[in-house]
């Protein structure tokens, strides 16, 4: 059977700016087969958007929670129906 695909929205909180998450971040994309985008927002919160199968999008934010869990305190996700609008995943500014 084939895995689904699917977008999340991901928002981290926490001290999160400032300290590499967001490159970190896309480190930690280059394992997964994901496309999307990760931006600082104005509020000091962190955006990721992840695209792919079901299973690499919940790895791939797994493991960017694990890494970066020294600096989030709070975590929001909503999913969404898979676009295909982003050919690579990157760092928006």
């Amino acid at each position: 059977m084939a895995d689904i695909r699917t977008q999340s929205e991901v928002w981290f909180s926490g001290m999160v700016q400032g300290v590499g998450c967001r490159y970190e971040t896309l480190k930690v994309a280059k394992g997964y087969e994901v496309t999307g985008f990760v931006e600082n927002l104005t509020d000091g919160r962190v955006h990721l958007v992840a695209e792919g199968s079901s299973s690499e999008v919940a790895g791939f934010i797994a493991a960017v929670t694990e890494t970066l869990s020294d600096y989030i305190r709070e975590t929001e996700q909503r999913s969404a129906p898979y676009s295909n609008q982003f050919e690579s995943f990157v760092i928006r500014r």
